[in-house]
């Protein structure tokens, strides 16, 4: 049988390298002839972003930052935008900022250049989310992917062990659920599975040695591949509950990928024994499931939506919310048993079920 696929890759510069973000940055809004910069950063932040925008042209540093991007926050900014006459965003932070970020490029269509401090991977990618009334929509728009990735180990230093296990977590979400996306196929496969080998060396070596480069780098460089995969291949089942979880019960992004991930692959990977044998081979392990549930033991990874704010009493309405979003040609039939079950499990921290792959 041929091999027949459509791919699309999208356009952006990456800049990587220890210690050189300011330098980068400078050069990247010199090529952009940027003379009015608009800074976004959460208070967190705030010192990083100074020391790396420090000498550059910036009208506004906006820091009214909020995960999900609520509309009420992203209005302000865009207002805010508007307002000082930015000619260019600059994002240093997390998901939540890089978000609101590309929120404001929805409708103004400034360009961004994104300067990561977490594992994300969402300035790879050119989907956006904003969120009203308990209910996240997400879409799709070229206009808020970052023309410039600005990736430097040296600001993700502070990120402490447990965050970088949650947000590296949430990379690896990526990567698996690009193996049986609506779009997936054999390049964007191959980006998630290099991306996934690459958190998972990175993870266990910020374990070991948090203050290490190595570690800091191989994380960086792969959460960069699973948002790249990611875009490729589309959203898959996994992102479609993480999605409205987060909308809907306001539970923290990342955490929430890395409790929900073992799940859906639990299920997934009996009707994608292929796709289970590759997972399989990236997290170094007979089978997916046996190597997630290793890797979350040694890292010692969020284990319960409950311990995020989640009430048992709303798993029901959980399910029913998530039931439209399920992709037509998830690799297992999936109805609101299988969501009630994974969402039941998921909120009490239970062990994924290990199988052997077909």
């Amino acid at each position: 049988m041929s091999l027949t696929f459509e791919n699309v890759t999208l356009g952006q510069r990456v800049l990587f390298g220890y210690g050189r973000a300011a330098r980068n940055l400078g050069a990247e809004v010199d090529r952009l002839c940027a003379r009015r910069v608009m800074v976004i950063a959460a208070p967190p932040e705030a010192e990083i972003a100074d020391r790396v925008t420090t000498g550059l042209p910036v009208v506004l540093r906006h820091s009214d930052v909020r995960p999900h991007v609520p509309v009420e926050k992203a209005e302000a900014a865009r207002a805010a935008a508007a307002g000082c006459g930015a000619d260019l965003l600059v994002c240093v932070g997390g998901g939540s900022t890089t978000g609101l970020a590309k929120a404001v490029a929805l409708t103004t269509r400034l360009p961004i250049v994104a300067v990561p401090t977490t594992y994300a991977g969402s300035e790879a990618t050119n989907v956006w989310g904003l969120t009203e009334a308990s209910r996240k929509t997400t879409g799709v728009d070229d206009a808020v992917l970052p023309v410039t990735v600005v990736y430097d180990s040296e600001l993700t230093m502070s990120l402490p062990v447990g965050l970088s296990v949650a947000s590296g977590l949430n990379a690896a979400a990526h990567c698996v659920d690009s193996m049986w996306a609506p779009r997936t196929n054999p390049i964007n496969q191959a980006f998630a599975m290099e991306g996934l080998r690459a958190v998972v060396d990175g993870l266990r070596r910020i374990a070991r040695r948090p203050d290490g480069v190595d570690g800091r780098d191989a994380a960086l460089y792969g959460c960069y591949l699973s948002g790249v995969a990611f875009t490729s291949a589309g959203s898959g089942l996994h992102h479609k509950i993480c999605h409205v979880l987060g909308g809907a019960y306001d539970l923290p992004h990342a955490q929430t990928h890395a409790t929900v991930l073992p799940y859906v692959l639990e299920l997934n990977a009996r009707g994608a024994p292929d796709a289970a044998r590759r997972i399989a081979t990236a997290l170094g392990s007979a089978t997916p499931v046996a190597g997630l549930n290793a890797l979350r033991e040694e890292l010692d990874a969020p284990r319960a939506l409950a311990d995020y704010g989640m009430r048992r009493e709303d798993i029901p309405e959980a399910a029913r919310l998530v039931l439209p979003y399920v992709p037509a040609d998830n690799p297992v039939p999936v109805g609101i048993e299988e969501l009630t079950d994974m969402l039941t499990r998921a909120w009490a921290g239970e062990p994924a079920q290990d199988r052997e792959v077909d």
